[in-house]
C-alpha cells in the first residue's frame, strides 16, 4: 500500500471519528433537551390541574357563605370576577411557558383569584354560625389542601424548569439549544402581596 493511500485512510478515519463525535454530541444533547422539556410540560399540567381544582371548589364555597352572609355582595362580585378571569386561562397552551409576559399575566390572574378567596374566607370571621357549619368547614379544608397542592406543584415546576434552563444555557449545549429552538422557561414567583411585610397591630 502506498504512502498516499495510508494517509488518505488515516484522514478518512479521523474525519469519520469527528463526524461520529459531532453526531453523538448533537443527537445526545438534543434528545436530552426534548426529554427535559417534556418533563417541564408535564409538571405544567400538574400546576394547571390544581388551579382547575381550586376553580371548581369556588361555586360551592360561595353558595355556602352566601347562605349566612347574603349582604356581602362586594366580596361575591370580586370572587365572581376573579373566577371568570381565571376560568379563561386555567388550561392554556404550553406556549405560554416560552413567553415570559404571557406567563406573568397567567400568574397575576391566579394570584388575584387567590386574594379574592382570602377575602371570602375572612368574611366567615364575622359569622360564628358559618364558621361552625360542617359544609363550610369541609370546603375550607378542601380549599386549604388545594392551595397547599398548588404551592407544591409550583415548586416542582420551578425545580424542573431550573434544571432544564441550566442544561440548555451551558456551553456548548447552548449551541444545540439555539439551533433547535429550545427556549428558557419562566418561573413562578411570589405574589406582590407576599413581597411586603404584613402590618401587625395590637
Amino acid at each position: 500500500m502506498s504512502k498516499g493511500s495510508k494517509t488518505l485512510i488515516i484522514v478518512l478515519a479521523v474525519v469519520a471519528v469527528i463526524v461520529f463525535g459531532l453526531y453523538r454530541f448533537f443527537a445526545g444533547n438534543y434528545n436530552k433537551m426534548v426529554s427535559m422539556e417534556e418533563t417541564v410540560t408535564s409538571q405544567w399540567a400538574q400546576v394547571q390541574n390544581q388551579y382547575q381544582r381550586r376553580l371548581d371548589l369556588i361555586p360551592n364555597l360561595v353558595s355556602t357563605v352566601k347562605g349566612y352572609a347574603s349582604h356581602e355582595s362586594e366580596v361575591y362580585e370580586e370572587v365572581a370576577k376573579a373566577r371568570s378571569a381565571a376560568g379563561g386561562v386555567v388550561n392554556i397552551d404550553k406556549s405560554v411557558l416560552d413567553d415570559p409576559e404571557a406567563f406573568k399575566k397567567y400568574q397575576q390572574v391566579q394570584n388575584q383569584l387567590g386574594s379574592s378567596l382570602q377575602r371570602l374566607l375572612a368574611v366567615s370571621e364575622n359569622y360564628p354560625e358559618l364558621k361552625a357549619n360542617e359544609n363550610f368547614l369541609a370546603l375550607q379544608d378542601q380549599l386549604e389542601g388545594t392551595e397547599n397542592r398548588i404551592a407544591t406543584e409550583r415548586k416542582r415546576f420551578n425545580d424542573v424548569a431550573q434544571a432544564y434552563n441550566t442544561f440548555i444555557r451551558q456551553f456548548p449545549r447552548v449551541i444545540v439549544a439555539n439551533m433547535s429552538g429550545f427556549r428558557a422557561k419562566a418561573y413562578f414567583s411570589a405574589s406582590d402581596e407576599a413581597q411586603s411585610a404584613p402590618q401587625v397591630k395590637f
